[in-house]
């Protein structure tokens, strides 16, 4: 081997390659195909399905919580670490799952919910029998704080918390205990009391457990919240804004001061001894590029990806999704190309339009009308030819779209529930105005089942679903969709292969380009062939791609002022392909078909997506 060659052989770059080509797919499973006809998605569900998910060619299956649980957030509040809950199935039909991913080349990675518990979980029920319990300390409890008597009684109620923190879930962060007189620490749900990563025994207890799923052979973990857990500790009140009941305790809670340690201290606990390919994915609302540098650095042995929030805020005011606005593609591309510049050196990108959180993709960033195969297949495109490592969410892959809910009680998400009870009773809000806030943006629109054909329940469960199945299903669903080559589940499959065969996708450079244009997406991705881009060891054969997305229903022409690019190679697109044709331009084959720009740049119909490839000395 010469001194040349060593860099591409080194353990740093083989340990992080896997996930840098590979692509993720997630799976909610209460809504993913329920075996028994009870209505829940589960295990057995799943397994039947490992098929479909081997041909579209994802490479990671990540799997929403199906541990036990009282089920108040649908599973994220948690009774027991280490058993499935029996909605879900059991062990054994886990082990089965992951054995039969591991035989078809896929790896598992478990939701890891660990900034707080279900309030039925044994340590806080431990916790909360009395002030002297050895675990009394491993959640936060507080004092009420004292009150002014002047104060009105409901002032006076919410002034006795230990401070103003609100929820994520509506009302007020804390909750009395009547058996102790004090109050504990619910970022989320009542049900979801916070954890104290203070305590060193709360940690050991998280990783041994940790340890014990990845002993079980689970390839990693998606950490849910994962920079919440370390809090300053002194609790203090947060900025209340105009219209709102509490106050604003993120700047308190989220990436605290000790985060960093924690989790350093967690990889060396958990994963520094392991090898064959973990990995470790962050969700972390709030985080900032600079910070995701340092959180993603493998040199700091944190965390390989995380999930950051900046792109699916930008269509709310002010960061409210109950407050929808218009998104602007300027801003888009500025957030995106933000995130992939700020983290071109050092770190990963993780890379995702929805998830069991998010509204439908197509719904929200495209056009779930005329316009839904083309523009479910460019979002397709543009997402997963970006540096970094993709996420389908399911039913993504077939262009499923948001639900219509009619009314509120249609709806069965807790923070949906908590806020329509919030906004119509204490501030003076009325259902209508609710209902048509709520709609856009909500989390049920991407929990509604997926839509395997058109049969009734679209194959989902022969009983009733926990929550209605779209209407649509009858002709949008996966049967219509597997062996059409024209589909959106035939076009992810293109572009998912065009992401393992293509070095450049993987390891390229990334240029935005046209960053002013209000409708057209632009950028390219390339390897110098000297060997100098893209990650230590990774290819370097010369190849430039170029990607053009057309966010809108109208023509629109990409000046790239690059004429170059006219003859290259068009190795992807949405349309039927052209007979003969390489690029759009003034003088390409292409033209004479569609014809020419008038102002010489490419032409690109309602939602288009191309691809265009070019290698070095071709």
């Amino acid at each position: 081997m010469t001194v040349e060659q060593a860099p591409a052989e080194t353990p740093k770059t083989t340990a992080r390659d896997w996930f840098q080509r590979a692509v993720v797919y997630q799976i909610y499973p209460r809504s993913f195909a329920d075996s028994n006809g009870d209505g829940i998605g589960d295990l057995r569900g799943i397994i039947s399905k490992l098929d479909y998910l081997q041909r579209l060619g994802v490479d990671v299956v990540w799997l929403s919580p199906i541990y036990t649980s009282p089920q108040d957030d649908n599973g994220y509040d948690i009774s027991d670490y280490r058993n499935v809950d029996p909605l879900f199935g059991t062990l054994e039909e886990l082990r089965e799952l992951t054995d039969g991913l591991h035989a078809r080349g896929m790896k598992l990675v478990m939701d890891l919910v660990v900034n707080h518990t279900s309030d039925e979980h044994p340590w806080f029920v431990e916790s909360r029998s009395s002030k002297e319990n050895p675990k009394r300390d491993w959640y936060w409890w507080r004092p009420p704080r004292e009150v002014d008597a002047r104060a009105s009684q409901r002032r006076a109620a919410a002034a006795a918390e230990p401070n103003n923190w609100g929820s994520a879930f509506s009302g007020p962060a804390w909750e009395f205990d009547q058996a102790t007189g004090e109050y504990y620490l619910h970022i989320f749900s009542k049900k979801q009391p916070d954890l104290n990563w203070e305590n060193p025994e709360v940690r050991a207890a998280v990783y041994e457990m940790m340890n014990w799923w990845l002993d079980r052979g689970v390839d990693g973990f998606r950490m849910d919240v994962i920079n919440f857990i370390s809090k300053d500790i002194s609790l203090p009140d947060g900025p209340v804004a105009d219209g709102k009941l509490f106050g604003d305790g993120s700047p308190f809670y989220i990436d605290g001061p000790r985060m960093h340690e924690f989790l350093q201290e967690m990889h060396r606990e958990v994963f520094a001894s392991r090898t064959g390919g973990l990995l470790t994915v962050g969700e972390m609302p709030g985080v900032t590029v600079e910070d995701a540098v340092l959180y993603t650095d493998p040199a700091r042995a944190e965390v390989d990806m995380v999930f950051q929030f900046e792109h699916v805020a930008l269509d709310q005011e002010e960061g409210d999704k109950w407050r929808p606005k218009k998104l602007l593609l300027t801003e888009l591309k500025q957030t995106l190309g933000r995130w992939q510049e700020g983290l071109a050196e050092t770190g990963w990108n993780s890379l995702y339009w929805g998830n069991h959180d998010q509204a439908r993709a197509v719904s929200r960033f495209g056009d779930d009308g005329k316009y839904r195969e083309h523009s479910a297949k460019m979002l397709a495109g543009i997402l997963h030819l970006h540096r970094g490592t993709p996420y389908v969410y399911q039913g993504e892959e077939l262009g499923m779209t948001n639900m219509t809910f009619g009314a509120i009680s249609d709806y069965r998400d807790i923070e949906v529930l908590n806020h329509h009870r919030e906004a119509t009773t204490h501030l003076g809000h009325t259902d209508a105005e609710v209902l048509a806030a709520l709609a856009p943006l909500n989390r049920d629109n991407a929990r509604t089942p997926v839509q395997w054909d058109a049969s009734r329940h679209a194959g989902f469960t022969t009983g009733a679903p926990w929550i209605a199945v779209n209407p649509n299903a009858n002709h949008i669903n996966a049967a219509a969709q597997m062996d059409d080559p024209d589909s959106v589940y035939s076009f992810y499959r293109k572009v998912i292969a065009l992401r393992h065969a293509e070095p450049v996708v993987s390891h390229g450079d990334f240029t935005m380009l046209l960053p002013d244009d209000p409708h057209v997406y632009a950028f390219t991705r390339a390897l110098a062939g000297s060997g100098s881009a893209g990650s230590p060891g990774s290819p370097a054969d010369g190849t430039q791609i170029l990607v053009l997305g057309n966010f809108s229903g109208e023509e629109r022409d990409a000046q790239l002022g690059d004429q170059t690019w006219h003859d290259a190679e068009l190795v992807l697109g949405n349309y039927p392909s052209d007979a003969g044709a390489a690029a759009r331009d003034g003088g390409s084959a292409a033209s004479a078909v569609h014809g020419s720009s008038a102002t010489g740049g490419m032409r690109l119909r309602p939602w288009e997506l191309l691809v265009l490839r070019r290698r070095s000395g071709a």
